[in-house]
């Protein structure tokens, strides 16, 4: 699955949507296990159902056929908001009849039985109703002005909220199902079409499927409506893009994205596609980014459906990234599944660590590997804030399990099987991951089972790294001696982004150290918890994370650090100045060392040829202008240095040129949002409102990338007109991009009462609830607009709770975070306390520390800003 962001969602508002991991932590306090008994294995389900779209319910026959371990009378499996009407089980050519017991808090039902049901083989049967919700969970409606649609998310834990069920993954089983529906809908589901038959009833027809391989609950899906679908075929498999039929026509880039994914993984794993076809189907209402059922992957339209001739490339990034993450789940996570949800990292680490392969392979000139490098810097600073968690992490409720779909789960997860898959070399590490693979298909699977594979594969002590990396937070800091006699003294220990925090002396890693070398290949050493120095290869350049690849941060000694500065443009890659300004930015939260070191390390890069590495570089910036300075006066003189210092570079580009390389565009469009927004560069903010005048009338007649930057940029200074024209894209527009991009615009506004406007817009019923928590969570991130939002916030509580869906209020408490002051830390905590959000008391925690650091690293860091800003003539 692929969450939402709230990370960088200042960059969402001037972006439009993206899909990123979410970023909180897990998990709360202790809570009741809601585990079922093992004495009960289901293995197949047979499902009925016949959806009233109208009326938002449904019915549903349904039959298990079980295993019995032992004799019992009573059978528990999970259900809620479900009403039975009855339930019998045959065993022993004997039939039964039930009764049924309900716990809603452990969210089961209890099957108890006159006679003891003998070991062995029985069937369950359950005639039952169910409703058609609006938390976008279960089953539920997703709706378009001219109808709706019944469709389903069931990950982690909402399968029995559709059909009582054994809800865990590991109790896989097969799926037979049908679908009774209105005539003229169409409905898909995990497996092929089987038969389509009229009725039962007039103006019905019921659709069933091909029964499904193992699997377990949370991947089923049932969709139910007018989709219209773009197919295909690829290594012997239909491939389909479905969506309503006004998005139709999006459907073509997707469907291309497919194929070639489909293609890149078969060779990959050396495992074919295991289902006869596969489905992408963009839904209206979906609160994830996008979900991985098994031969049914599921979207929210933004995620899938674009028109590549007026994308911006990174919307194209985007889209083909999010398909190959969910098509790499049909391996990772469907063929093999975690045993419990504490591994869910199985899932979404590989899965994020997979995704950029085949979008690498099929567009090397969007540089994707320096995506993965520069989000790597973001995962390490979450992970060295006090609220972060082990990669696996225990979890038994419902609650629980969805706080665990954090950027640990994906980011770090991912960051670290790129780490080892750096030290071990990519094909001995492929082969690791095709062995683990054919020894668990469909099945379950642990860590170990998992690192046991690469330590067999690879002969290296793959075990001892993944298991250090895996069961302990946090990020470890390696300090770096000088060089002597082909060695170099290394120490270790935790890192945290405050200074004022102890690390334990005792926490310690084992981990591959990188070192570069004057060839392609990195020279790679194992520090263990008892090393004190590492042998290091010659070279001209000593820089210790090679490829930017590593899982830690470093420090160097002084002269170590000045020979990197007097070479970052000529001695390094691309990669490598990512990870050496991360950990430059790294440094100065932690006060080792100064914001003014930092500028001065942007600086030596204005001109670097990169693109994400001069992103990668200002997006700290921002922060900069944000949490250290306090002024007016100290904002407007960083301004003046952005535009003294990056202005000559954006001129040098010139205007946009048809055939020029990706990375030359999004160069531009980058140091764009930078004059625009930091530095209000006159010619910029007009150049800004030309072009979104032009792109709001002909979006063809300006290139996309940089009119998604001018929108932001104009928005921020816009008046009602412009408002009213997003407003009106948002609510007229087909294309997703363009519809989700306005909306989000909204916020962006600084003007009091047009902000007035979009916020009270943002708890409409004209706003889906599966966008009002972003929407909210933009504009608190938003410097000028932060205080009137959540002022806002507090005073239309109820009404802003209402659009909240289950999952997505932990996005609104998480960006409350934004603020810098003491008085704020003790309004939000009040206000979160007396109105608690569900599944986001660790984005509480989240939050008030971000607040709690914001007020430090400003009290560490201001007068340095000070001092620095004099030294450029800035004071």
């Amino acid at each position: 699955m692929k969450i939402l962001p709230i990370l960088a969602v200042r960059r969402l508002a001037a972006c439009a949507a993206g899909a990123f991991a979410v970023l909180v932590s897990c998990c709360g306090g202790p809570a009741a296990a809601q585990r079922l008994p093992g004495s009960v294995v289901p293995t197949h389900y047979t499902l009925a159902l016949t959806p009233d779209l109208k009326a938002a319910t449904f019915s549903g026959a349904e039959s298990i056929d079980v295993n019995i371990r032992q004799p019992t009378r009573t059978i528990t499996l999970n259900a809620i908001e479900i009403a039975f009407q009855s339930v019998s089980i045959d065993s022993g050519g004997a039939r039964q009849n039930g009764t049924v017991s309900l716990d809603s808090g452990k969210q089961q039902a209890t099957f108890t039985f006159p006679a003891e049901v003998a070991a062995g083989n029985a069937t369950l049967k359950i005639a039952y109703t169910g409703i058609l919700n609006n938390e976008l969970r279960g089953f539920y409606l997703s709706k378009t002005a001219k109808r709706n649609y019944a469709v389903t998310q069931f990950e982690a834990t909402d399968a029995r909220r559709a059909f009582p069920c054994f809800d865990e993954p590991a109790f896989k089983a097969t799926f037979s199902v049908s679908l009774t529906i209105d005539a003229g809908d169409t409905a898909i589901s995990n497996g092929p079409i089987a038969t389509d038959t009229p009725g039962p009833g007039a103006g019905k027809h019921t659709v069933k499927f091909e029964t499904t391989p193992k699997m377990s609950t949370y991947l089923v899906a049932l969709l139910v409506g007018d989709f219209k679908c773009t197919g295909g075929s690829q290594d012997g498999v239909d491939l389909r893009v479905c969506a309503t039929p006004d998005q139709a026509a999006l459907e073509p880039y997707a469907l291309d994205v497919e194929k070639y994914v489909l293609h890149y993984y078969d060779n990959y794993f050396g495992i074919h596609f295991p289902l006869k076809k596969l489905d992408l189907i963009g839904i209206p209402d979906f609160e994830a980014g996008a979900m991985e059922n098994f031969g049914a992957i599921t979207f929210r339209e933004d995620a899938l459906l674009i028109d590549p001739k007026t994308a911006s490339i990174s919307s194209q990034e985007e889209v083909a990234v999010v398909i190959a993450h969910e098509m790499a789940h049909q391996w990772f996570g469907d063929l093999v599944t975690m045993q419990w949800w504490d591994n869910i990292w199985l899932n979404e680490g590989f899965a994020t660590w997979m995704e950029n392969k085949p979008v690498a392979a099929t567009h090397p000139e969007w540089n994707v590997p320096l995506l993965v490098a520069s989000g790597e810097q973001d995962t390490l600073n979450l992970d060295a804030q006090p609220t972060t968690r082990a990669i696996r992490a225990k979890a038994e409720t419902p609650a629980e399990i969805n706080q665990l779909f954090d950027g640990i789960a994906y980011g770090k997860a991912s960051d670290v099987l790129l780490t080892v898959e750096n030290y071990l070399g990519e094909e001995s590490f492929r082969k690791g991951v095709q062995a683990y693979l054919s020894a668990h298909e469909y099945a379950n699977a642990t860590a170990e089972d998992f690192w046991n594979a690469q330590t067999a594969a690879s002969g290296k002590p793959v075990d001892k790294i993944m298991e250090s990396l895996v069961a302990q937070p946090g990020v470890p800091i390696l300090t770096i001696g000088e060089p002597a006699g082909g060695k170099v003294a290394v120490a270790q220990q935790r890192f945290f982004l405050s200074p004022s925090i102890t690390p334990d002396p005792q926490q310690k890693w084992t981990l591959p150290v990188c070192f570069k070398t004057g060839d392609a290949a990195p020279d790679c050493e194992l520090v263990t918890p008892t090393s004190q120095s590492l042998e290091i290869p010659r070279a001209s350049l000593f820089f210790a994370d090679a490829g930017g690849k590593g899982y830690y941060r470093s420090a160097y000694a002084p002269a170590q650090y000045a020979a990197l500065m007097a070479q970052v443009e000529s001695g390094l890659t691309p990669a490598e100045r990512i990870s050496l300004t991360g950990d430059e930015w790294a440094q100065v939260r932690a006060d080792k060392a100064t914001v003014g070191d930092y500028l001065s390390l942007v600086a030596a890069l204005k001109a670097d040829p990169s693109a994400e590495v001069l992103a990668s570089a200002v997006n700290q910036a921002e922060p900069i202008a944000d949490e250290v300075a306090s002024t007016k006066q100290e904002r407007d003189q960083l301004g003046d240095w952005v535009r003294r210092t990056f202005a000559p570079e954006y001129a040098k580009l010139g205007p946009p040129a048809a055939g020029e390389p990706p990375n030359t565009t999004e160069l531009r469009a980058h140091l764009f949002s930078l004059l625009g927004y930091l530095g209000n560069d006159p010619e910029v903010l007009k150049q800004a409102r030309e072009m979104t005048g032009k792109y709001l009338a002909d979006p063809s007649s300006v290139d996309p990338t940089l009119a998604r930057a001018a929108l932001g940029i104009a928005a921020e200074h816009g008046d009602a007109a412009l408002f009213d024209q997003l407003q009106k894209v948002y609510e007229t527009a087909t294309d997703p991009e363009k519809k989700e991009g306005a909306l989000y615009l909204l916020v962006e506004f600084d003007d009091p009462a047009l902000l007035e406007r979009a916020l009270e817009y943002a708890v409409s019923p004209k706003v889906r609830n599966q966008d009002t928590a972003i929407l909210f969570a933009i504009v608190l991130q938003i410097p000028e607009n932060r205080d009137a939002a959540w002022s806002f916030i507090k005073a239309h509580w109820d009404e802003v709770q209402h659009q909240l869906t289950t999952d997505s209020g932990s996005y609104l408490v998480d960006s409350a975070g934004s603020f810098c002051s003491a008085a704020a830390h003790g309004d939000v905590q009040h206000f979160f306390t007396e109105h608690p959000v569900s599944a986001a008391d660790v984005a509480l925690k989240h939050a008030l520390e971000h607040i709690d650091e914001c007020i430090e690293l400003r009290r560490l860091q201001e007068p340095n800003l000070q001092k620095w800003l004099a030294g450029q003539g800035g004071l």
